[in-house]
């Protein structure tokens, strides 16, 4: 059996990009309809990946920027996550393949990466 490990998938969109303008140019009942769709297969997504998903996360609201200069409100892509567990980033790449956040939301991207282990001192 190998080795699991986690790696964090980050869901990416941009609210002026053209995959929203065009979301937000369909008509109210069609776009409603999309998100049915849209959840529908989301929530079949997470069914069958649930042995894989450490973390189901969620989306993520507006950001915070602290620095030495103190506290900003700023925008960035991020807009969801979620954690899973795989033998490989390329295995938990696949996990992502035609999401719905991008296939049928207008989500830009979904990138991976390993939750790598905290150095010991």
């Amino acid at each position: 059996m190998s080795t699991q490990h986690n790696f964090l998938a980050v869901y990416l969109g941009s609210m002026s990009g053209e995959k929203m303008k065009a979301w937000h140019a369909m008509p109210e009942a069609e776009r409603k309809a999309k998100e049915r769709e849209g959840m529908a297969a989301w929530h079949g997504w997470v069914e069958k990946h649930k042995d894989v998903i450490v973390e189901m996360g969620g989306p993520l609201g507006k950001t915070r920027r602290i620095d030495g200069r103190g506290i900003t409100e700023i925008s960035n892509a991020l807009t969801g996550f979620t954690v899973v567990r795989a033998a490989s980033q390329e295995e938990a790449a696949k996990l992502f393949e035609n999401h719905p956040h991008f296939a049928i939301f207008p989500g830009e991207a979904i990138e991976v990466m390993p939750v790598l282990p905290i150095p010991q001192m």
